[in-house]
């Protein structure tokens, strides 16, 4: 007999790429197992999610945002009364599709919408997307047993490791089957190894410093390059051998197609991309962010302990780095195999199906509620 599914499910969570692209895979997964489900998003009408969902076709909805801060500021003392504004409105959209799961993601949404689903005795689901847990998925652990994580080292109580919930054409992806079609579709030769350079849609001046400035190096050594530099960053790539392309995107709609193509990659430690990497088994020369909390050197952690990746300071990457490290590593073609068994042996492709078992079990077990 087939298992009775919640219908109607409300999924809360915006700001940055790392929440809403794991929300939408959730929604696509969701649907795909039952096209009559209700789906109702909630997110911040300044967020990405903003225009990202409804484009997936999904129903969506706004709150107030409600940022919670970490130290004395106005904010703090407005916390209240913006806090209770916010609730207010979430347990309103719970209540519109009258939901019978809340799936949370984190960021400036999902407090209220825990503390609404709280209020009204609806089970709640949480996926923590990064090695090292923001706050307001703290705060909603404290109200559910069903706590899923994307790293083995997140501190949850309690928490599974699924993985992170991936877009369908990353999770279905043979990079082998597709490879000459993504190599010619993208100006590549097919004879030649492939290195993919990106820093994520806004760019990384970083690497694109640091590469602008080894395309002859690059080129003389027999390496292809497909270097997505971020709007309005790209630059003319000139010197060296012109035989062998390197490609210069401002980004790259099809980044299925760009890891077919590619044999390694150099970009940042954003969960979303470890996972990816992970996922379709490519070896990623991680460069974490200097800045913030330190969490992109943990979520490559794994990966690199496990020999599928390559963590570099943000300091050491230089034209000097490239022609002294990146060079050999893509001319040593079983390094990279090694590398890219290693990387899969880590990676999830299930975490999206995973993710929606949960949601199934936390319905049908009616979840701890408070």
């Amino acid at each position: 007999m087939t298992p009775t599914r919640p219908t109607r499910i409300l999924l809360a969570g915006g700001g940055t790429a790392g929440h809403v692209s794991p929300l939408l895979a959730l929604a696509d997964c969701l649907r795909r197992r039952d096209p009559g489900v209700e789906i109702l998003a909630l997110g911040t009408s300044e967020g990405l999610e903003s225009r990202l969902v409804p484009e997936r076709g999904h129903r969506f909805t706004t709150i107030p945002k409600v940022p919670l801060p970490r130290r004395p500021t106005s904010d703090l003392v407005r916390l209240p009364v913006n806090l209770r504004r916010a609730v207010a409105a979430a347990q309103t959209a719970i209540e519109e599709i009258d939901a019978q799961v809340v799936v949370g993601f984190g960021g400036y949404v999902s407090t209220p919408a825990y503390l609404a689903a709280r209020r009204l005795g609806v089970p709640i689901v949480i996926h923590e997307q990064n090695a090292r847990a923001g706050l307001a998925n703290k705060v909603g652990a404290r109200f559910t047993d069903d706590v899923a994580v994307t790293f083995p080292g997140t501190k949850l109580a309690g928490a599974r490791v699924i993985g992170m919930p991936l877009r369908s054409e990353i999770v279905g992806l043979d990079r082998d089957a597709l490879r000459a079609q993504a190599r010619a579709g993208l100006g590549l030769r097919e004879d030649l190894p492939v290195l993919l350079v990106t820093g994520g849609s806004l760019g990384a001046k970083r690497l694109n410093d640091a590469f602008a400035a080894s395309v002859a190096t690059l080129r003389d050594a027999g390496i292809q390059v497909l270097h997505a530099t971020g709007a309005g960053k790209d630059f003319a790539a000139t010197g060296g051998d012109e035989t062998v392309p390197y490609v210069v995107l401002p980004y790259v709609d099809r980044m299925d197609l760009a890891y077919a193509a590619a044999d390694a990659v150099v970009c940042r430690a954003g969960a979303n991309t470890v996972c990816e990497l992970t996922a379709v088994g490519l070896p990623g020369v991680y460069v974490p962010l200097p800045i913030g909390n330190g969490e992109q050197r943990l979520n490559a952690a794994g990966v690199v302990e496990a020999g599928g990746g390559l963590l570099v300071e943000d300091a050491a990457v230089d034209p000097g780095w490239v022609a002294s490290d990146i060079v050999p590593l893509l001319r040593d073609a079983s390094r990279l195999t090694a590398m890219s068994e290693a990387a899969a042996s880590v990676g999830h492709r299930d975490a999206d199906e995973t993710l929606a078992d949960l949601v199934t079990t936390a319905w049908e077990g009616g979840g701890r509620r408070g």
